[in-house]
């Protein structure tokens, strides 16, 4: 057995731990913001899915001066509010004492395995931060933990295996969302500047090309077209049939898996309506983010599942229009006009009657047949994509544990390091040649 192989070990023998500094009171005076620092929070490392470059906040010069920048490299773990969450810096950034900031030691660690270790101790350490007013795990008992951290070289192998798997990830979801992009961009193109296939040929009066007229969606939906779900007594459960509610009503194939809620056979059968078919369009129906909608198709998320009732399952007249009209649905200016429909209740919401009386401007059912015709093809390769990126996600997450618990070993394998790692190296060597 080779030094360090099953060795635990705290972070401070791997690496520098240091906390984030944001020492001005109060901390939300209006000079320390609006420049030009990133400033990253506890809600952006939740957020981020490997690395950060998004970020809510800046800071000022004022700002910076009583915080710090941090490097890229940097590896962030939240000790406050959103609990041992965990993310890489790409970019210089400063954030606050809640975050605590990890830098590797060179040929100790590597922040890309220190950051998968983590994860696997995720619940441990959220379990050990509670007990007070408010959750919280201290510089303290974070330090005082120890972790299986093997030798360099297995780090880096560990960190190639699973860094493959994200990588092909991200890549999926870039191609998803160019996809959604292009067939969003199609229906602006066609539908809000008016340029379709033939529009020249056509007159237009205050906007309103020839052929078309002021509708309502309820002209394409019909009365069983419009369906909710609902929740069994005693709420849902831990297994059975996937019931859809407004935490998966979060865009075109971004169906968070971790998130799913369920019922039992029974129930899901004795359900007379919210039982979801091919196709359907999910609208988010009441509450903070009312009119949120997604699209189901292919069998993704799942080929048997149902909503729940805060969730309308809509259906256009023999499905003709339904990429049209997910398309209507998911404009900000719909969205925006949805919220204000019952803005002064004590719980936003619409209803069956009010979603129906959606002001629609309808053009000639041909057109609608023709942008569907065009857009088919980009929808469906957007749930190909999915369901590649639903498998690459499972077997990352049965490889993640064993790997980092050392049940699969990676002592003897010949590992080929990813782009993204191999750029990192590049990096390191160029910066070790200047130094």
């Amino acid at each position: 057995m080779k030094q360090y192989e099953s060795q635990f070990r705290k972070l401070t023998e791997v690496g520098s731990v240091n906390r984030g500094k944001s020492k001005h009171r109060p901390r939300n005076a209006p000079e320390l913001y609006g420049g030009p620092y990133p400033f990253v929070q506890t809600g952006d490392v939740k957020a981020a899915n490997f690395f950060i470059t998004d970020y809510a906040q800046t800071y000022s010069e004022r700002g910076l001066a009583q915080s710090k920048l941090w490097q890229p490299g940097t590896l962030l773990i939240t000790i406050a509010a959103n609990i041992a969450e965990t993310a890489i810096l790409k970019i210089p950034a400063c954030f606050p004492d809640s975050i605590i900031g990890f830098i590797s030691k060179k040929g100790e660690s590597d922040v890309r395995f220190i950051k998968y270790c983590l994860g696997t101790y995720k619940s441990q350490m959220q379990s050990i931060s509670q007990g007070t007013t408010q959750d919280n795990l201290s510089q303290g008992k974070l330090l005082s933990l120890r972790f299986r951290i093997p030798n360099y070289d297995q780090q880096r192998k560990i960190a190639a295996i699973l860094s493959a798997y994200d990588e092909l990830i991200e890549n999926n979801k870039r191609r998803i969302a160019l996809l959604d992009k292009i067939a969003e961009e199609i229906y602006r193109e066609w539908f809000g500047r008016l340029r379709f296939p033939g529009h020249k040929k056509l007159k237009v009066f205050k906007r309103v090309p020839e052929g078309w007229r002021e509708s309502k969606l309820g002209e394409l939906i019909p009365e069983k077209g419009l369906q909710t779900g609902k929740r069994p007594k005693g709420g849902a459960q831990g297994f059975g049939v996937p019931s859809i509610g407004a935490e998966n009503v979060i865009g075109l194939a971004q169906h968070d898996f971790s998130k799913e809620k369920y019922v039992n056979e029974q129930f899901f059968n004795s359900m007379r309506q919210g039982h979801i078919s091919d196709k359907d369009i999910l609208f988010y129906k009441d509450g903070a983010e009312i009119g949120r909608v997604t699209l189901v198709q292919d069998g993704f998320p799942h080929e048997k599942c149902c909503v729940n009732e805060h969730v309308f399952l809509i259906r256009t007249r023999d499905l003709a229009a339904q990429y049209f009209l997910y398309c209507y649905l998911s404009q900000a200016t719909i969205q925006e006009y949805v919220k204000t429909i019952n803005k002064n209740a004590a719980q936003p919401g619409i209803n069956k009657t009010e979603l129906r009386n959606i002001p629609l401007m309808l053009p000639p059912k041909e057109l609608i047949i023709e942008f569907e015709s065009l857009v088919s093809p980009i929808i469906r390769q957007v749930f190909k994509l999915a369901k590649v990126q639903r498998m690459l996600w499972m077997t990352r997450e049965l490889l993640l544990p064993r790997l980092i618990s050392g049940k699969l070993s990676v002592e003897n394998l010949d590992i080929q390091f990813p782009p993204g790692m191999t750029e990192e190296l590049k990096a390191e060597a160029g910066a070790a040649a200047h130094a």
